[in-house]
């Protein structure tokens, strides 16, 4: 080994102690590793800050904003309620994300089937009351698993094919891959959802101070219209939208005000008086198809995109002893107010003729371009600067259409996956389903940052030579072994050796020497080459050898000892069927 050799895997080794001792943030640790790397010669200066313009960067930022635009709209919402209105336990909602994950993992990208499904894992977990620790990295790996079921399902798989072209003339056909593919997703599928208590209940560590300031019990006005999918509906039923957060106070029918009973019939007209959360109100009242209290907003005074704000009335507010009626703020300024919160009180009277208080959180509604200026001219302290969804236009199928688009030119070679996917971030903002203030917020700065120290840093095993070490030992020690010790060696070694390398890169190194010594100790190398790509492509141990990985790591609020916990029995469960099943689906003799 030569010096530089040595320095690599000492920085390499320190790092992941660090990681697992987890008394450091990740991001910070991992940009010490790359200084140090750097100071060390390692990894050259000119090559330093090179992993800020790696792909799997963009993908993974990407990815994030996405997956944030679908769950804005609405549609996992409406899915969830129409499909699935009684799937409440963790195994049968885990089951079928896990199910649905990998399934379209096998023909489209991993990473875009996990971020189609990432809003609904967070929706079932705040239904079943669970952390989404729970659901997002067994998520993850079924994705992995997934990808294993076609030759287009993942990087491993179509290099594989190629060096078998290379060597045989005759590549890996598309679903050569399925028989392997469905017995380790079925496998591991069923490990996970019996075995998912192994990932503690994490939540996540970066909240911010929207998150700590949520509002619990807006009292809001809405009216049953024609358009409404609860009109000659029971009450009841329009509450099961909230999930349980929401309450009724009254139903207005007319000048006659009636009592909240669940069997209550809604008509036309009705004013439903809902107590609850900003974001539960907002479930129902999209929904259901409810009209909020306000004047629609046109013209000069939906100059710009609506937004929702909430704020504080504060001491000096000239709002403080009126009543919104008496302010009468759709036609002077243009501003709709459609809920009110007062702390320690359950609100009765209506929106219109309650007196405002100084201390009263409400949630105003007009245009992104005169709001400030109304903040400010009534002396209105915004709550935390959070945007809120209620009374906001959103376009339901427009991210669902983007992200399809994003795939679909990915699946037949019109743009490269990075290109694409920044594309369908950038769509999200174009076509207003995400605000750019929201999608800055999406991008989770310390999972890049973590990411782009990380990269040149592995990469120092390759540019050292370190790799090409590691190859020479394995292919000595595999020639003295069985034909099932080989297979076992190969498989264990590109399990290891991919979270430091692309994986992609890991079957490039790790395929042709297989290869070579399957064909001199007389064996085929289907088994060999297989065995790389299931390696390869089967990173279950830490954050960062996979986009998939990363992308749940920050939503998870996962710590990088997380990930062994359950990654490292699922890895010996996934080595132990793979071998037999290879002899058996790939004969080496």
């Amino acid at each position: 080994m030569t010096t530089q050799q040595i320095l690599a895997f000492a920085v390499i080794a320190a790092m992941m102690a660090v990681f697992i001792w987890d008394r450091f943030r990740y991001d910070v640790v991992a940009c010490c590793a790359l200084v140090l790397a750097v100071a060390l010669g390692v990894v050259p200066t000119d090559q330093a800050f090179s992993g800020f313009s790696d792909d799997i960067v963009i993908i993974v930022g990407s990815a994030l904003v996405v997956s944030a635009g679908v769950a804005r709209s609405g549609i996992v919402d409406l899915a969830i309620k129409k499909f699935f209105p009684n799937l409440d336990t963790l195994h049968t909602q885990l089951a079928l994300l896990m199910i649905v994950v990998a399934v379209l993992s096998a023909f489209i990208k991993n990473i875009g089937a996990l971020a189609i499904m990432m809003p609904v894992a967070f929706q079932f977990a705040k239904k079943s009351g669970a952390s989404p620790s729970k659901y997002l990295m067994p998520m993850a790996f079924s994705a992995l698993l997934g990808g294993l079921m076609t030759q287009i399902g993942t990087s491993p798989n179509i290099v594989v094919s190629r060096i078998r072209e290379e060597l045989t003339g005759q590549s890996f056909t598309m679903f050569d891959f399925t028989p392997m593919g469905v017995i380790l997703c079925l496998v591991g599928i069923t490990f996970l959802l019996f075995f998912h208590w192994l990932v503690p209940s994490r939540t996540k560590e970066n909240h911010s101070i929207e998150e700590a300031v949520e509002i619990k019990n807006y009292t809001s006005e809405v009216m049953v219209t024609a358009q409404s999918t609860v009109l000659e509906k029971r009450l009841g039923e329009l509450l099961k939208l909230g999930d349980g957060e929401v309450i009724a106070n009254a139903v207005l029918r007319g000048t006659a005000r009636m009592a909240p009973f669940p069997d209550l019939s809604l008509r036309e007209n009705d004013i439903v008086m809902l107590e609850g959360p900003s974001k539960a109100l907002d479930r129902i009242v999209s929904n259901a198809k409810l009209q909020l209290s306000g004047k629609p907003l046109t013209g000069e005074q939906a100059q710009g995109d609506i937004i929702s704000v909430e704020a504080i009335i504060s001491q000096e507010s000239p709002l403080k002893g009126l009543s919104a009626k008496e302010l009468a703020l759709s036609y002077t300024r243009g501003v709709n107010l459609l809920a009110i919160s007062r702390h320690g009180e359950r609100l009765k009277e209506r929106l219109g003729s309650l007196t405002l208080a100084a201390g009263d959180v409400i949630v105003l509604q007009g245009s992104r371009k005169t709001m400030p200026t109304i903040m400010q001219d009534f002396s209105l302290l915004p709550l935390a600067q959070r945007e809120v969804l209620l009374g906001t236009r959103r376009r339901a199928f427009i991210p669902l259409i983007i992200l399809a688009l994003a795939m679909a030119a990915t699946a037949v070679s019109l743009a490269p996956v990075p290109v694409a996917f920044f594309a369908a971030a950038l769509g999200m903002v174009v076509f207003r389903c995400i605000p750019l203030t929201d999608f800055y917020k999406s991008v989770d700065g310390p999972i890049l940052v973590m990411l782009a120290a990380l990269i040149p840093v592995s990469d120092s095993l390759r540019t050292t030579g370190g790799s090409d070490l590691i190859a020479g030992w394995l292919g000595e020690v595999a020639a003295t072994l069985p034909a099932w010790g080989a297979l076992g060696l190969i498989l264990i070694t590109a399990m290891a050796v991919t979270p430091f390398l692309n994986n992609a890169a890991t079957v490039l190194v790790m395929g042709p020497i297989a290869a070579s010594f399957a064909t001199s100790l007389g064996f085929k190398p289907e088994a060999f080459l297989m065995a790389v790509a299931i390696g390869a492509g089967c990173d279950f141990l830490t954050p960062v050898g996979h986009q998939c990985n990363t992308l749940v790591f920050g939503p998870g609020g996962y710590k990088f000892s997380d990930y062994p916990r359950l990654g490292l029995p699922l890895s010996v469960l996934i080595i132990l069927v793979s071998i037999p099943a290879l002899l058996y689906v790939w004969p080496v003799a």
